[in-house]
This record gives structure tokens, sequence and C-alpha cells, in this order.
């Protein structure tokens, strides 16, 4: 699958999703969008470099005219789960191309492990799943906005925000970096993402990405916030038992927490009680004070808004932070909230819809890149890449390597038979080494190439 040229794509669904992953490949790929609404597919080829066509996804006609015979990939992200899936099966009844289904549902991604050709689908992504697991890891790196795992967790890309209080505000990048196994990679300042060398001075309200072994990247965790040191994070209320609160829920048992979890409807509540034997489910509305003091929810080290309404979920979080909780995470379903709703006071907003357009976006690249990270929706990438004989850094030292490479290429980590290797100016790099690197979005294409 990997290392595919990919020539044509075509998205069915131009949402939110479908738009972010058409807008991610135009310039590398041919892309066709399939759209129903005849105004969202005139604008969609005004403004990006993908033909458009307005039509059912679903329908043969549509998708022959689509050239889904002739495509390389069809990737179905409509809002709409059984679209998806019958869109898929569609393809596979008149071409052989490789099909990508994204669902909501975690039934349709139960059936479809069960058996990979289920439903004509090569590739599931499931949206309430990934939420779940972006949440759950950032739960287990106190001040840290997002964590994503590489070479099979060996490796931890994180993004700390620097608030005033921090003792790393107004320290050089020197001074800070006192951790063996983490490499300072970018430093997120006003929206634009720099790459920071020993003298650069870290100020409050910057983002760091670090990478490193998940020691490091935990103890550096602790010097970015230590009165919310690791391990800190013990009492943590969800709010909503949707199907994502859910699988927050599930997820942080197997990771042996208690959480609570709140739902208003009695039905759902006890559902949820028979299905997490290790959380406390209690049934009451999340925005009733009285009922939130009560159950002193202001006491827990996090709280995570997962209720089906932005609104609702921004409401909870300046509630919970009233009451004095340490953290809060919001489920944020459009997309453009994000950044409004961090500037109120959410300390995480985390959108289904990016997290999926970042997972389908992984899967898409050219060149042989194991692993794809996002850094700020899309100025930066983390790349984890499999060392051949044909990079550029095979058998060569660190520092003679990243000669040859364009500018805002940071090397993060390297693993080699599965062990940590902390990447020096004269480490040598050798074939098989799976190197994590960040680079800046412009030379993403060619950087994965080269490598």
């Amino acid at each position: 699958m990997h290392g595919w040229q990919t020539v044509r794509v075509v998205i069915i669904g131009a949402g939110q999703v479908g738009s972010s992953i058409a807008a991610d490949l135009d310039s590398s790929h041919e892309v066709v969008v399939v759209e129903r609404d005849p105004d969202r597919a005139e604008e969609l080829n005004y403004s990006l470099d993908v033909l458009a066509i307005q039509g059912d996804g679903t329908a043969v006609s549509t998708l022959e005219e689509a050239g889904v015979e002739e495509a390389d990939m069809v990737i179905a992200s409509t809002d709409n789960d059984e679209t998806n899936i019958v869109a898929c099966s569609t393809v596979k009844a008149i071409s052989n191309v490789f099909t990508i289904a994204r669902v909501k549902n975690t039934e349709y991604l139960w059936t479809w492990r069960r058996s990979e050709k289920a439903f004509g689908v090569d590739f599931m992504v499931c949206t309430n799943l990934l939420t779940a697991e972006a949440i759950v890891r950032v739960v287990g790196l106190p001040a840290a906005r997002d964590v994503d795992p590489f070479a099979g967790g060996r490796v931890q890309m994180a993004e700390f925000e620097v608030d005033e209080s921090s003792p790393i505000a107004d320290q050089t990048v020197q001074e800070a970096d006192r951790f063996e196994a983490l490499t300072f990679a970018a430093i997120v300042r006003n929206g634009s993402v720099e790459i920071p060398r020993g003298e650069t001075v870290i100020q409050a309200g910057d983002r760091v990405v670090v990478i490193g072994s998940p020691r490091s990247v935990q103890e550096f965790a602790g010097t970015v916030a230590p009165e919310e040191s690791p391990g800190t994070a013990e009492e943590v209320v969800i709010v909503g038992g949707s199907e994502i609160g859910f699988h927050v829920a599930r997820l942080l048992e197997e990771r042996g927490f208690s959480p609570r979890l709140i739902e208003q409807d009695s039905d759902r509540a006890r559902e949820l009680a028979e299905e997490l034997p290790g959380t406390v489910v209690m049934e009451s509305d999340a925005t009733d004070l009285e009922f939130l003091e009560r159950e002193h929810v202001g006491e827990a080290d996090m709280v995570i808004a997962a209720l089906d309404s932005d609104e609702k979920n921004l409401l909870v979080s300046l509630l919970a932070k009233r009451l004095g909780v340490e953290r809060t995470v919001a489920v944020i379903d459009t997309t453009a909230y994000v950044e409004l709703f961090e500037a109120v006071g959410i300390d995480v907003g985390v959108s289904p819809r990016e997290v999926v357009a970042e997972e389908i976006t992984r899967f898409t690249r050219e060149g042989g890149a194991e692993n794809v990270a996002l850094i700020e929706s899309d100025k930066a990438e983390v790349l984890e890449i499999e060392i051949d004989t044909d990079s550029v850094l095979a058998g060569k030292a660190i520092r003679d390597g990243v000669a040859d490479l364009p500018d805002g290429v940071v090397i993060g980590a390297i693993t080699r038979d599965r062990e940590f290797v902390v990447p020096r100016g004269n480490t040598v790099v050798e074939r098989g080494d799976h190197v994590v690197v960040f680079v800046d979005a412009d030379v993403s294409e060619e950087v994965s190439k080269l490598l």
C-alpha cells in the first residue's frame, strides 16, 4: 500500500472532511470530487485545483463520469455511513479500485475488521473511535494539546502550550532541553511554525513541538507544567454518553482509570453502566450547577465534554473551569470553531472531522511514509519513514545527510531493531532504521521522496 505513486483520487462527499482531504491532495494528485449539492460542487471547482462533479456517489453513472475505473483510490467521506458503504460497494462492482470508507458507527468497523473484505471496503476509518483515541492520548500527558505515537509507540510527538507560569517560559531551547531522548522540533508562535535553534527563547503563549521517547516526553510534560505533573489526571469526568464519550470511558478503563460519566438520558445511562464496569455512571443534566457542586466535579483533574452539540460542550467546559477543574477537553464538530473555543477558555478542542481527515491523508501519502501527523492543521508535518538504500540519509551521519535535504527539516528520533536511538549529529543512519522527522509542509513532498 505504501509507496504508491497515486495519480487519480476520487472523493465522494465534499463536506468538511472531503474538502479538507481534497485540499491536502490537490497539489500532488489528480483529484475528482463527487458532490450532491450543485453550489458546493461549483464552489470547489473555483477554490481548489480539482474537478468537482455534481451527482450521487452511489450511482454507477456518476461514478463512471468521475472515472473511477481509471482511479487509484476512492474515498467515500459523506456524513452518512450507509451512503459511504454503498458507494464503496458500487465502486467495487465496476472496478478494482482501492476504497476507503469513513464511518461514525463502530459496529460497522467491528464487522469490517472481522472480514476485511466486508462491504467492498479496503480501509475503514471510524470517526468516533479515532476521536476517543485522540482524547485519551491527551489525558495521559498533562499540558499536551496533541499527542501522536510513532514507531509502534516507541516514539511520541507531542505539542505543549507554554503559559506564563511555566518554568520554561523565557528560557532558551538549550536551557529547557535537559532530556536525553528528546528533540525540540518546532515552536508555533502566532500561527506560524519556526524551527528552533539552541539560542531561541521560548515565550509564554508559544506551542512547543517535541519528539522523543515516551519517557522523555512525559518528563518534559512535568517541566512545562509541574502542577499538572504526569499521573495527576487521576480524576476524569466525561460529560455525555455519546458514542465518543462511551469509547473514551472504555479506553480509560483499559488504562487503569476509573472515570465518572454524566449522561442525562436514563435508558442510555443504564446501558452505559452495564457496558462500563469500571466507570461510575451518573444520570443528570451536566449543566445543573447544584449537581456538579454536590458531586465535587470541580475537584476533577480533567473534564471531557462529549455531548452532541458544540455549544453544549463549550458551556459545560466553561462551567467546569469556573468550578476549578484543571483541564478541559471538548469535542468540537465544527472545525472552524476549534480556535475560537480554545481562545475563550477550553484547553483542548478535538475536531472529529480533523482527526479523520488526518488519518485518511496519512493513508494517501506517496513516498514511504509509515505515519503522518499534521501540525497547525497543515502548516507542518511529522513523518515516520523507513530508510532504504536509495535514501539520502542511508549510511551517513545525520549532519552530512541533512545537508542534502531542504531547509525546514528536523530529525526527531530514530528506532533501530525496535530500540530507540537518540539522534545526534554524528549518529549514522542505517538501512531499515525508522526515522521520525519534522518537516515544513512546503517541502514535505520533496523530503518524502528523498528519504
